[in-house]
Parts: C-alpha cells; sequence; structure tokens
C-alpha cells in the first residue's frame, strides 16, 4: 500500500463535499499536470490512504483520510466541452488526463496546518514542505504517514 496527499480548495472540493455524496465517494477529477497524471495513471492504486489536503484558504492543512477505491482511468471531464475541465486538445481515443476514485474514511481530530508541519525536522524531504512544491497530488512516506497521525 501506499501513501498519497490530495489537495483541493475546500469551497470548490472539500471533505464536507466528499463526505454528502452517496457512498461517501467520487472521482478526483480535474488534474491537468503532466507529472501528477502520471502517478494517477501508473503509481496510485486500489486501497493506498490519502490525506485529504484543503489549500488556498486561511489554515491549510490536512483535515482527513480517503481511500482509493478505483485505480487510474481516463477523465472524462477532459472530453466533455460542458465540464470545467474540458481540454479541448484531448482525444477519448487517446486519453491524455486520467482520474482515480476515492472514498471518504474520516476526518482527522483535528486539522493539521502546513504552519505546524513546515518547521519539523522529521518531515524534511517531504513535498509537501519544500518551498515551491504546487503539485495537487504528492506521495508520502509511511514514516511521515505515521509521524503526522501521531500529531491529531
Amino acid at each position: 500500500m501506499n501513501y498519497w496527499l490530495f489537495k483541493s480548495e475546500p469551497d470548490v472540493f472539500g471533505i464536507e463535499h466528499l463526505k454528502a455524496l452517496p457512498n461517501q465517494t467520487d472521482h478526483w477529477d480535474g488534474i491537468r499536470n503532466y507529472q501528477v497524471r502520471n502517478m494517477l495513471r501508473d503509481n496510485i492504486k486500489t486501497g493506498d490512504q490519502v490525506f485529504f489536503y484543503h489549500s488556498n484558504c486561511k489554515a491549510p492543512g490536512i483535515v482527513g483520510i480517503m481511500e482509493v477505491t478505483r485505480e487510474g482511468y481516463p477523465d472524462y471531464t477532459a472530453t466533455d466541452p460542458a465540464q470545467h475541465y474540458y481540454d479541448p486538445k484531448s482525444d477519448p481515443d487517446k486519453p491524455r488526463w486520467y482520474m482515480v476514485d476515492v472514498k471518504y474514511i474520516r476526518d482527522l481530530k483535528r486539522t493539521i496546518t502546513l504552519r505546524e508541519l513546515t518547521p519539523l525536522p522529521e518531515l524534511e524531504g517531504m513535498p509537501l514542505v519544500r518551498k515551491g512544491n504546487r503539485l495537487s497530488i504528492m506521495p508520502v512516506n509511511k514514516e511521515h504517514w505515521d509521524l503526522i497521525l501521531g500529531m491529531e
């Protein structure tokens, strides 16, 4: 099993949105970055655990846990002009963008903020705390996962 961190803006799609859906499950769509696309397509597997991270808000941080329930498959929002994440260069016969399905597992007991995580020497090397990292999905190693959960 692998561990990941998925970022989303809480006013666009926050953990509360996921919790309110049938079966508390949805697809994670709209990724338009090739490095992240490759992770979705090639590395993220069913059963992987995911931190749900609220970004671009007053106190960015990890708010909950999700589980991957379906491995990477073509992101159909890329080929539908009615969708927000439509990409006119996408071809359904040669998918450019991928998504996975995730299921809500639980809220953390409290939000663990980026401000708390950044100064921890034990998290050195974690992509989230590196300056300039803007990826919306990133791997988390098991040691970092356990350390963060221990902060609840």
